[in-house]
């Protein structure tokens, strides 16, 4: 039995992340599954920013992994989950790799702290030589000017 505070997964979907067309493939999944869930157009593009990002990070960093997108629910609000993995070199400095304008692998440093900043829920998890995992909620917004 359920109460209006317990997380309830309805789906899950796995996309490898190989190359930039598995990038493609993954946000077309997610934008899919949020409109099923009834989040905003708007909202829709968050969560496909945040799965590009994810997964842009997965193949400069770590060469392959996966997302795993499943339609969440707690109690009636609906949400989208990202959960982003890969066995790649880890994150040494989580701190620092959450700070915009950082990066390693020669880019903006935008994708982690980008991506922190349009999730509604966020958490990391990375030990060097094992490997990241990062998990992403998105809820829908009962007030869609926000």
């Amino acid at each position: 039995m359920s109460d209006d505070f317990s997380l309830e997964t309805l789906s899950e979907t796995r996309v490898a992340i190989r190359q930039d067309t598995d990038t493609v493939l993954a946000c077309q999944k997610g934008r899919r599954l949020a409109a099923e869930q009834g989040l905003s157009d708007n909202e829709q593009v968050i969560v496909v920013i945040i799965i590009s990002e994810l997964a842009r990070n997965i193949i400069r960093y770590a060469t392959s992994g996966e997302i795993i997108l499943t339609a969440i629910r707690r109690g009636t609000l609906p949400g989208v989950g990202v959960v982003a993995r890969d066995s790649g070199p880890g994150i040494s400095d989580i701190e620092r790799a959450l700070q915009g304008g950082y990066s390693t692998g020669g880019g903006l440093g935008q994708g982690l702290s980008g991506a922190r900043r349009l999730a509604d829920e966020f958490e990391i998890a990375s030990e060097p030589g094992k490997g990241t995992t990062v998990t992403i909620r998105k809820w829908k917004r009962h007030d869609e000017r926000r």
